[in-house]
């Protein structure tokens, strides 16, 4: 298991293979806003800076709850969204921004693979339901910007000690895990399609046998 700080630099993130498993350092903006990826997605496309992230970060796919103590923001929890859910709009602010991670669950379509091997990114899958584990390590909130939105929608930039573990599903080199694990499903459907009516036609069978034991 590797221990690494964000952002990272393009050449540790060429370095991660497909499966490492990493533990993050550093600071990251998160979002699970649908409506957040438009805004910034249209922001770059005027050519219009954003608050954060900046370029050659890191930007993940997580929701976000906060309390304040102090003059800090203490976390009550992170909890990762499903990054497909921004398939439209990621190509783009992965290449404008040349992301050198992102990260959620569910992995991320085809485009976005691309985008990060042409950027030199990679992508940290985060376990369902392993909020409580991950919020331990998202230690404090540093600022939100787009306040207008509702918090798990802003942008958030937050420090990272000890986030994780977090898996390499997309690596910077066009690799994907779900590709690889699409594959092996569609693979094993016809076999599994072929035990099913096997087994739906034995059932058949013994009802029938069974209805006629009953006349």
């Amino acid at each position: 298991m590797r221990r690494l700080t964000l952002p990272l630099s393009r050449d540790e993130a060429r370095s991660l293979k497909l499966g490492d498993t990493v533990i993050l350092d550093g600071e990251v903006t998160i979002t699970a806003g649908f409506p957040t990826h438009q805004r910034m997605a249209e922001a770059l496309d005027r050519g219009e800076p954003l608050p954060f992230p900046k370029a050659g970060s890191a930007f993940f796919h997580m929701g976000s709850s906060c309390r304040a103590e102090g003059d800090r923001w203490v976390t009550n929890y992170v909890n990762p969204t499903t990054s497909t859910r921004f398939d439209d709009t990621m190509p783009g602010i992965i290449r404008r921004l040349g992301l050198t991670a992102t990260g959620g669950k569910g992995g991320m379509g085809r485009a976005c693979v691309q985008a990060l091997r042409d950027v030199g990114g990679v992508y940290f899958s985060m376990p369902g339901g392993a909020s409580p584990l991950l919020s331990i390590g998202a230690v404090e909130r540093l600022e939100t910007a787009w306040d207008d939105l509702i918090e798990q929608f802003r942008l958030s930039r937050f420090r990272l000690e000890g986030f994780g573990p977090v898996t390499v599903a997309i690596d910077a080199h066009g690799n994907s895990m779900y590709d690889a694990l699409q594959g092996q499903a569609s693979a094993r459907m016809p076999r599994i399609l072929e035990e099913l009516e096997q087994a739906r036609q034995a059932s058949a069978a013994r009802r029938a046998k069974t209805a006629g034991d009953g006349r």
